[in-house]
């Protein structure tokens, strides 16, 4: 029977099979975005470790992305502070960011 491409991606990343139909996976690469990465973040500070492999870790502010102009964060707190949440964490962390309006900002989510 032949794979589809989940298969063939599943298979290529699973290191060892587990019980109750779960796997250990190999993750190859981290896409960060500013909504659900403070608590990461926090967590990480709160046991003391690292990003493990920042090098396979890139973050991108895309949820706040402004229909109009970037300008708008200027007025919108909240999404302004998850921003610049973020900003902070990969400073902080050595991790690459890239930003809204900059050359390489994309989206995380394809």
């Amino acid at each position: 029977m032949a794979k589809t491409l989940l298969d063939k991606i599943w298979s290529e990343h699973c290191i060892k099979p587990l019980a109750d139909d779960e796997d250990l996976m190999y993750i190859d690469m981290h896409l960060l975005h500013e909504i659900n990465t403070p608590q990461a973040f926090d967590n990480l500070r709160a046991t003391k470790r690292t990003v493990r492999r920042p090098d396979l870790t890139v973050a991108t502010e895309d949820h706040n992305t402004p229909t109009r102009s970037i300008e708008a964060l200027r007025v919108d707190e909240m999404r302004k502070h998850q921003v610049d949440l973020l900003r902070q964490n990969c400073s902080e962390f050595g991790i690459p960011l890239y930003k809204l309006g900059e050359p390489g900002q994309g989206i995380t989510h394809v």
